[in-house]
């Protein structure tokens, strides 16, 4: 067995360094208005301790600034509607409550991200009456959104270098101010590459950061048209660390619907072969907080199926991310514009959470972006998807079944020796050609001893 690839045939394009921190990194996502009772900077960060046992890694907040008034949606306002790049939005608590709370994400080992909105803003954002020639204009003269329902917000125009240089001076505002760690960007194919990769240039001078771009090759939406956006794959080249791998999310989906889809994963993970080396990081999930509110909980888009193909976002190739409440088991859609606080009911998940998310971080077989981690698809019927990821004489085997009765697998000869059970932290010893039985709508995850 070769102990790594060859090298990927574009490998050269892709420029980005990774800190050593993130190869076995999990990214949770805090929806800060509905993470607690208070909704606050402080509120939440009494949280962190209990992350950082889960094995979380990177905390990603979404926005902090001040939203806009003008043409506000429901009751408080989107979060991506941002009134002021310098500012905390006052409902969160203050610049010295953030400092805070990345003060003890740092002392836990944590990082932390800011979601950062360089694509629009409020209406009623200073800039769009200090500089109109910052802004895109339709054929009458006004100001648009970038896509016609974002009605609470106005776009940007990225041909203006005075608007470049002012968002550039604002993304290291809050690396020097508020010591973090990276951002996440919303809609970043929508806001030229050029920006972003000179920007991040600028930024790593500061220090070196992780960056997470909402994006991918599905991303269009709400009416935009294929040539309306950035369509090519080169933000992942020179200006982030990771991208969203909405393929995924969206061909999970497809499979509760239809059972015999499930070997499709096995295109998706050839296709991303295809097109990116193994360095590139892929973001996987079965919620976050778009999916959440608008398309639905992973109960009402998965049914039964949402913890198996939870357990597959954190052992296939890629990064994981848990989104606010799905250690709670939230089985509702959190209000967007509003104040929705999660129900806890005392974390059903915590500990389905935990053992996934430790075993990411441990197993070496798991790090992201590792050539020499193999990849092996193990024979099955076509309720069952199993795979082993293998790295030197560590190895992790794991198969989940979406029939709705238990199913045995028969096992290759790479299979047979001494395992644990991770979930029942059962020990076994497996021959080749043995049989490992799944439950009905479960899954086995087994590590080497």
């Amino acid at each position: 067995m070769p102990a790594e690839e060859p090298l990927h045939p574009h490998s050269h394009l892709f420029q980005v360094r990774h800190p050593e921190w993130a190869a076995n990194a999990t990214i949770y996502e805090v929806n800060l208005r509905q993470f607690t009772p208070e909704g606050t900077f402080r509120a939440f960060t009494e949280h962190l301790p209990r992350l950082a046992a889960m094995g979380v890694s990177i905390v990603w907040l979404m926005p902090v600034h001040p939203i806009g008034e003008v043409n506000r949606k429901g009751t408080l306002g989107s979060q991506y509607a941002v009134q002021d790049y310098f500012g905390v939005n006052p409902e969160f608590g203050t610049l010295d409550d953030l400092r805070h709370l990345v003060h003890t994400a740092h002392a836990l080992g944590l990082k932390v991200l800011l979601d950062w909105v360089a694509n629009h803003t409020s209406w009623d954002n200073p800039l769009v009456a200090q500089h109109p020639d910052w802004y895109r204009h339709g054929a009458q003269g006004q100001l648009v959104p970038p896509v016609p329902d974002w009605t609470d917000v106005v776009a940007f125009d990225y041909a203006q270098p005075a608007l470049r240089r002012y968002m550039t001076d604002a993304l290291l505002y809050w690396v020097r101010e508020a010591h973090i760690d990276g951002y996440r960007c919303d809609v970043a194919g929508l806001v030229p590459t050029d920006f972003w990769d000179e920007a991040r240039r600028e930024l790593d001078e500061v220090k070196p950061l992780f960056m997470l771009a909402e994006w991918d090759e599905l991303y269009p939406s709400g009416g935009l048209s294929w040539e309306e956006f950035n369509s090519d794959t080169k933000l992942l080249e020179r200006a982030f660390n990771m991208t969203f791998g909405l393929r995924l999310h969206y061909l999970l989906d497809h499979i509760a619907e239809d059972k015999n889809a499930l070997s499709d994963i096995d295109i998706y993970l050839a296709s991303e072969r295809a097109k990116y080396p193994p360095s590139v990081y892929l973001m996987h999930f079965t919620n976050n907080h778009d999916v959440n509110s608008w398309d639905g909980t992973e109960y009402e888009r998965l049914g039964a199926l949402a913890l198996p193909f939870a357990v597959l976002t954190v052992l296939l190739p890629g990064m994981p991310l848990v989104y606010t409440g799905q250690e709670a088991a939230l089985r509702k859609r959190l209000a967007f514009f509003d104040r929705d606080p999660v129900d806890w009911q005392n974390f059903p998940l915590q500990n389905f959470y935990t053992r996934l998310l430790q075993l990411k971080r441990r197993h070496p077989a798991l790090r992201n972006g590792d050539p020499a981690s193999r990849f092996l698809r193990l024979e099955s019927a076509p309720e069952l998807y199993g795979f082993l990821r293998l790295k030197q004489d560590a190895a992790m085997l794991c198969v989940i079944n979406t029939a709705p009765a238990e199913r045995t697998l028969a096992l290759p000869a790479a299979a047979a020796g001494s395992w644990l059970d991770v979930f029942s932290e059962e020990p076994l010893t497996l021959r080749a050609e043995a049989e490992l039985t799944v439950p009905a709508r479960g899954w086995r995850v087994l590590e080497r001893v």
